[in-house]
């Protein structure tokens, strides 16, 4: 299964979630689209919750089913809680390490940035979103890179580096300093349900 590259306004109006980050989406139509979303009294099954918890959660950072699949299964192998193992996997992620320090104001346009080989970690040009970022690695841009206007126009409206992080809006150059706590993470994702929908 590909990954999504539909609507996300509709998706995140659908799944009660803003997937960009920003809030927008559910605005003025905090319901889900279509002719009955308003108005909808649908009681969703225990089955149906673990799969949109699920879904929120791979919609929120873009992947694809296998890859998604795959990250779950190497956080059952870890020590610790498996939901906040997989969440803490997906956060170390290199696209969402870009987009955590504000050089892109949405996870979709990082995963451009890595895609297009503007981003160096410890001094090497890595183009893999999917790239595992270890505690202690420092991730900055290309020379050239910095003078993207998406990238100045991202860090000017940055007002939050999550304290995992750090960010120097000067060089354009960051560090992943520890794996973040779960307090840190979404918490309108129960990651518990996304455990029992993959252990049926």
């Amino acid at each position: 299964m590909s990954r999504y590259t539909g609507s996300v306004w509709k998706k995140s109006r659908r799944l009660g979630i803003s997937l960009t980050g920003t809030g927008k989406e559910l605005d003025k139509r905090p319901y889900a689209p279509g002719q009955h979303g308003a108005n909808t009294r649908r009681k969703i099954s225990e089955y149906g919750l673990q799969l949109q918890e699920k879904q929120k959660l791979r919609y929120t950072y873009g992947l694809n089913e296998r890859q998604f699949r795959t990250l779950f299964n190497k956080a059952g192998k870890m020590k610790g809680v498996h939901g906040e193992n997989f969440m803490i996997l997906l956060d170390s992620r290199l696209d969402n390490i870009v987009y955590r320090m504000g050089m892109a104001r949405t996870r979709k346009q990082s995963r451009q940035l890595v895609n297009h080989g503007h981003i160096l970690v410890d001094g090497k040009r890595v183009d893999i979103p999917s790239f595992s970022v270890k505690p202690g690695q420092t991730v900055g841009l290309l020379e050239k890179s910095k003078n993207l206007d998406i990238v100045k126009e991202a860090i000017e409206v940055n007002n939050f580096v999550p304290e995992y992080v750090t960010f120097d809006a000067e060089k354009m150059e960051g560090s992943f300093t520890r794996y973040p706590e779960r307090s840190e993470l979404p918490a309108e994702i129960n990651e518990a349900l996304i455990v029992e929908y993959y252990s049926r």
